[in-house]
């Protein structure tokens, strides 16, 4: 991070225009993630998808039959990271749809962003189906809005851990770096000429406030990467959410955490939310079967709260 903030700092008093167009890289380069052992063995028993959008190849699987739910990664992540969603939803009789942006996984491309997510699972649900319901991890619940918001229909959804503004994340990153507000500026223009899509629609409590499907937020309050606020004025925008609260989970172990894992699957079936004040983790075998098969990390303790 040092050495690229000096390398961007010399770089736009000597070649302004060079600098926007490598910070413009920089940010919109996803970091690709290798499949753990799990994630490949949840792979190897789907049925490969693929199809190709804006003259890329996306890579998606699918599992089971039923109404399709579909699963959405966030950024610098892949579609097999929710994987412990597949077996409760396919055992409730849905089909399970996931994929990898592009730009991350299998995935063809280099450069990714929202609206190319949100242009995917749009792609998506006309080749394979309408969707029942969407589970969406940080970005990828950003990128979900938006796609709801151009008219993808969906009858349920779940977001985890979801940003509400990625154009302030980006401000701010630019701001870690050092950059101008004339090469922000330029860097803004030439994404945006290259995505056909403005910096200002990218606004998803906005977008929210016209949506009315059924919606549950999970986030947790020890949250670094994307502040539990974001989850907050989601679900404060739009009409009839819900949102539940965790600690200890942080960014990534929640969407592996199985009163998660449980809870969505029932919001997913319109089993309404289940969840009491406090919920405990799994004790014995099954934390230990839990635990190990997703990294062998330790599983701290989980208390919800619901909003309605």
């Amino acid at each position: 991070m040092r050495f690229l903030r000096f390398l961007l700092r010399v770089l736009q008093l000597v070649a302004p225009s060079r600098a926007a167009a490598w910070a413009e890289r920089v940010f919109f380069t996803a970091p690709r993630t290798r499949l753990t052992h799990a994630q490949r063995e949840q792979l190897e028993l789907a049925r490969p998808i693929s199809l190709v959008v804006h003259g890329r190849r996306i890579a998606a699987w699918t599992w089971g039959d039923g109404p399709i739910v579909y699963m959405v990664h966030g950024w610098g992540s892949r579609g097999a990271r929710l994987a412990a969603f597949v077996r409760p939803l396919v055992d409730a009789g849905f089909q399970v749809v996931t994929y990898d942006a592009p730009g991350h996984g299998a995935s063809e491309g280099r450069l990714s962003s929202m609206p190319e997510f949100a242009r995917t699972l749009q792609a998506l649900v006309t080749v394979v189906g309408p969707a029942h319901g969407v589970i969406a991890h940080s970005l990828g619940a950003s990128a979900t809005t938006l796609a709801m918001h151009w008219g993808v229909p969906v009858e349920r959804a779940v977001f985890v851990a979801p940003a509400a503004d990625p154009v302030g994340y980006t401000i701010r990153w630019a701001g870690m770096l050092g950059l101008r507000p004339s090469i922000v500026a330029a860097m803004r223009a030439q994404s945006e000429r290259r995505l056909a899509f403005r910096w200002d629609d990218l606004n998803v409590p906005a977008m929210a406030g016209g949506l009315r499907v059924p919606l549950l937020v999970f986030h947790d309050v020890g949250d670094t990467v994307v502040p539990p606020e974001d989850g907050r004025a989601i679900a404060a925008a739009w009409p009839g959410a819900k949102m539940v609260t965790t600690t200890g989970l942080g960014h990534r172990d929640i969407v592996r955490a199985p009163e998660i894992v449980r809870e969505t699957a029932a919001f997913i079936a319109g089993e309404g939310l289940p969840l009491a004040a406090t919920v405990p983790l799994p004790r014995g075998e099954a934390h230990w079967i839990e635990r190990h098969l997703f990294e062998r990390e330790r599983r701290p303790h989980l208390a919800a709260s619901v909003r309605a």
